[in-house]
């Protein structure tokens, strides 16, 4: 009889059975209307301070880190697309 181990987190990941395998998290679905925001936004400034990343997020219903990742991943296509031409 094996008894599964509950899963343990270690330095910030979810381990199942003491195996290495990560849990992500689901990934975001973010409305209409937050994108919307989020890209009006993004035409203003492409770098938000931290209190104008708090106000945005709080405003959208989204977490800080949502409304971060969610920058950095646009400035990033953002580039690519600039390379391209």
């Amino acid at each position: 009889q094996e008894h599964e181990k509950p899963p343990t987190i270690t330095n910030g990941e979810l381990r199942i059975n003491g195996k290495g395998k990560k849990l992500r998290k689901p990934r975001t679905i973010y409305s209409s209307l937050q994108l919307q925001a989020l890209n009006q936004r993004f035409q203003q400034t492409q770098y938000l301070a931290l209190p104008e990343r708090a106000e945005l997020a709080a405003q959208l219903g989204l977490t800080q880190t949502q409304v971060k990742i969610w920058f950095q991943n646009k400035r990033s296509k953002y580039k690519k697309i600039m390379k391209q031409g």
